[in-house]
């Protein structure tokens, strides 16, 4: 079994995935992975280069990804053609990822942010969706990564709403309490699954 896990920016996903590693399940990282292929060398670092020059690096030759994040989200056609782009090369290795583990594992986790967005849904026999209301998640995003409000909420804005996720999750995980709140309803999932399986 796959399960998928996603949720918006700053809406505890980490939280849940930490206790989903420590009661011994794997997790395949999207980000993470995101995170070596923008490494120096990496496939994405690549094409980035390509497409936008050597003006988003930094003096080392890594990615400047403040500098990076800001011209991608500076307007819409410059973010489908950073989601057209990475998109692909994302969608290829996650794909490799999952196909070696499926063959190790029994039940394993995907943590994708924009599981919904991408079009990930039809690879999993559950979704996972930690939600938090918008008003939430912009005081977190904002304390979180030192962002005004306008900042907080364009990147908020950037993704689906958590009403638009909602239908395709089979289990909402609601995080506008507190963090013990959530973690219960974590571990309370993932009891289930031992129990089932």
């Amino acid at each position: 079994m796959i399960i998928g896990l996603t949720g918006g920016i700053a809406s505890g996903k980490s939280t849940v995935v930490e206790m989903i590693k420590e009661a011994g399940y794997k997790v395949i990282d999207a980000d993470q992975l995101v995170h070596d292929l923008q490494a120096q060398g990496g496939r994405l670092y690549r094409a980035l280069l390509d497409w936008l020059g050597e003006g988003i690096l930094l003096s080392n030759g890594e990615l400047n990804r403040p500098k990076l994040g800001q011209l991608i989200f500076s307007n819409e056609e410059m973010r489908q053609r950073s989601a057209e782009i990475q998109g692909t090369i994302i969608r290829q290795e996650l794909a490799a990822q999952r196909d070696r583990l499926s063959k190790e594992e029994d039940v394993f986790f995907m943590d994708i942010p924009l599981l919904i967005e991408n079009g990930y849904q039809d690879w999993f026999d559950q979704i996972w969706l930690v939600a938090v209301s918008p008003e939430i998640q912009c005081q977190r995003l904002m304390k979180r990564n030192h962002l005004s409000v306008e900042e907080a909420k364009m990147r908020i804005d950037s993704q689906m709403s958590l009403a638009e996720k909602k239908p395709y999750a089979s289990l909402v995980l609601d995080n506008n309490g507190s963090l013990d709140d959530l973690k219960e309803k974590a571990k309370s999932a993932i009891n289930d699954l031992t129990s089932s399986s």
